[in-house]
């Protein structure tokens, strides 16, 4: 009698990645994988203590192909805007896994590769010593929700697409006038969450920098 297959750790990711694609961190499990790997949980135990330190190295493969030829070019601020757009890019070929990576983060080499870069950036800046890591909490957060934000928005259906659109129009062209005075008045300029959200990830960016450089000595 044969025993079952032994999968390889890079296997049992691949096939973890395949299924938070069509599902969220929520309702996948250790057992769903076992199923579409035709084994016994008990088997996937011996890669992983559970599933938080199974999501967590998902999430370290989507950074570490985010990283993969990253070469730092330009001053800082252009540093952290190719990061953070090869991020964004990485996780936007499949952003079910964006909630991965903001929910359970990573400690794998593909963090620490992110890691790397940015407190390296933040460094070159001239901020104090004291202050990188401060602002570096607060970068690595507004990455997370700016490419989670993402992910609810490329899971809607055509149609689902188009009922939301509606839904909009009515609540802004057709607002009341007298109850929403500013809403009325920018009304035919307000645009839907979904539209241009590069311009707006790059925007938010820079602001931050902004923000970041008048703190510098």
């Amino acid at each position: 009698m044969t025993g079952r297959r032994r999968w390889s750790t890079e296997e049992i990711l691949d096939t973890a990645v395949e299924l938070l694609r069509t599902s969220d961190a929520e309702s996948f499990s250790v057992r769903k994988l076992a199923a579409a790997l035709e084994t016994d949980s008990s088997s996937l135990y011996r890669h992983f203590r559970n599933k938080t330190e199974l999501l967590r190295a998902v999430a370290d493969r989507i950074l570490l192909a985010a990283m993969d030829g990253y070469r730092p070019e330009g001053d800082w601020k252009q540093r952290i805007t190719a990061l953070a757009l090869r991020l964004r890019e990485a996780f936007g070929e499949q952003l079910q896994l964006a909630e991965v990576w903001g929910r359970y983060g990573s400690g794998g080499t593909g963090s620490r590769l992110v890691m790397e870069e940015l407190l390296q950036a933040l460094r070159a800046s001239g901020l104090p010593d004291e202050e990188v890591p401060v602002r570096y909490h607060r970068i690595v957060i507004l990455l997370a929700a700016l490419i989670g934000s993402e992910a609810g928005i490329s899971t809607i259906t055509p149609k689902e697409y188009e009922q939301g659109m509606e839904q909009f129009r009515v609540a802004v062209l057709g607002a009341d006038p007298e109850r929403f005075p500013a809403l009325a008045h920018f009304a035919r300029d307000i645009r839907p969450l979904g539209a241009d959200r590069r311009a707006a990830f790059e925007e938010i960016l820079a602001a931050h920098f902004a923000d970041l450089e008048a703190q510098i000595p």
